[in-house]
């Protein structure tokens, strides 16, 4: 007959500390935006990860998100100057907006 052993609880590992995550210096360089994309954003110099941000909260309250596909964005006539087509995806909005801020 087989006996069965008893699983034992190994002795919790000391925790490591937590590593205090530090940002990029590239993403928090305030950058230019070019005159079409100050008209969504404002014209003071931002951090790319806060013009990102505007353009989300411009993109919501002008409710241009598709809406059977929340992934791509409808562009207005304001967006469509910085983006060149009338839809983009969420994922290359970044990289268009690349050419419009220095």
């Amino acid at each position: 007959m087989a006996t069965a052993k008893k699983a034992t609880a190994a002795p919790a590992a000391p925790a490591a500390p937590e590593k205090k995550r530090t940002p990029n210096a590239a993403f928090m360089k305030p950058l230019t935006p070019s005159s079409a994309l100050a008209a969504v954003v404002g014209s003071a110099p931002l951090p790319r990860t806060e013009i990102i941000s505007k353009l989300w909260v411009y993109i919501k309250a002008n409710k241009l998100q598709d809406a059977s596909n929340k992934r791509m964005i409808n562009a207005d006539a304001k967006l469509k100057e910085v983006f060149g087509k009338p839809q983009v995806s969420m994922f290359e909005m970044a990289g268009l907006i690349g050419k419009h801020v220095k």
